[in-house]
């Protein structure tokens, strides 16, 4: 039975989860000042089993209610545990591999359970494939470079190609990581040669970014500017740096064993 009661002028239905939180506060307040139920609900406009209930609850503390969770603690944990196994499964085979295991989930839940776990699901960054040689010549050249100033590295040009990939569906499939995970070993998808691209050239300094430069085909020694690739060294661009007196800082190459 709804009805309408005391000064506060509030609707009520004579249950705790009713109340509202200013109807609340005031019985909270009253009930540490040692004030009668009674008066409780004059003030807070309530009858007096409901600021009973309210306060027994209060000082009992109040069960959790709602619908309990359909799966365990421990089902969850297996759930984890195909997750961190392969990164770049889907849901449906994440989905598929939970259920098989035993366990009664939809596909809803398996998604609720993997985005409580911290994991999105993103497209992998996609890094050349380095061995162990060849990461520690790039760690060799870095910590040479380490306490170059400002002034040295105004002088330097950075020049370099990159392929894009322009093929339908080539960024392949997408992967499970949490933030901050981005370049994981775990979560990375190794970049591979001869598919459907462009190639493209640019080089930028302290002055700025030079122009994109597109190659439509198979790029060739005379046609790039320079790349000191052993397999792609250009003699025309050696005789350039000659003329203009450069010098040549030799980058730790990843396509070379």
């Amino acid at each position: 039975m709804i009805s309408q009661f005391g000064s506060l002028g509030y609707t009520i239905m004579g249950k705790t989860a009713d109340l509202t939180v200013v109807q609340k506060t005031v019985i909270d307040t009253l009930h540490k000042e040692g004030k009668p139920q009674t008066f409780h609900a004059k003030e807070a406009g309530c009858s007096q089993s409901t600021v009973s209930k309210h306060v027994n609850r209060k000082l009992s503390g109040r069960k959790k209610c709602g619908r309990k969770r359909c799966r365990t603690n421990r089902e969850n944990r297996s759930l984890m545990r195909i997750v961190k196994q392969n990164q770049f499964k889907n849901l449906s085979e994440l989905h598929k591999e939970w259920t098989e295991a035993g366990v009664k989930a939809s596909r809803a839940t398996t998604h609720r359970r993997v985005k409580e776990f911290g994991y999105s699901c993103r497209i992998p960054l996609v890094k050349p494939l380095l061995n162990h040689r060849q990461c520690q010549r790039c760690l060799t050249w870095a910590k040479e470079k380490k306490n170059w100033t400002v002034a040295q590295w105004s002088k330097v040009l950075f020049s370099d190609e990159s392929k894009f990939c322009i093929s339908f569906g080539n960024q392949g499939p997408r992967v499970w990581r949490k933030g901050g995970e981005a370049h994981s070993p775990s979560c990375l998808k190794s970049s591979v040669t001869f598919s459907q691209s462009v190639m493209i050239w640019d080089a930028m300094s302290s002055a700025g970014v030079g122009p994109l430069c597109f190659f439509e085909n198979q790029s060739h020694c005379t046609r790039l500017p320079r790349n000191f690739g052993a397999l792609h060294a250009s003699f025309c661009c050696l005789q350039l740096f000659c003329i203009l007196g450069s010098g040549i800082l030799h980058l730790p190459l990843h396509n070379t064993p």
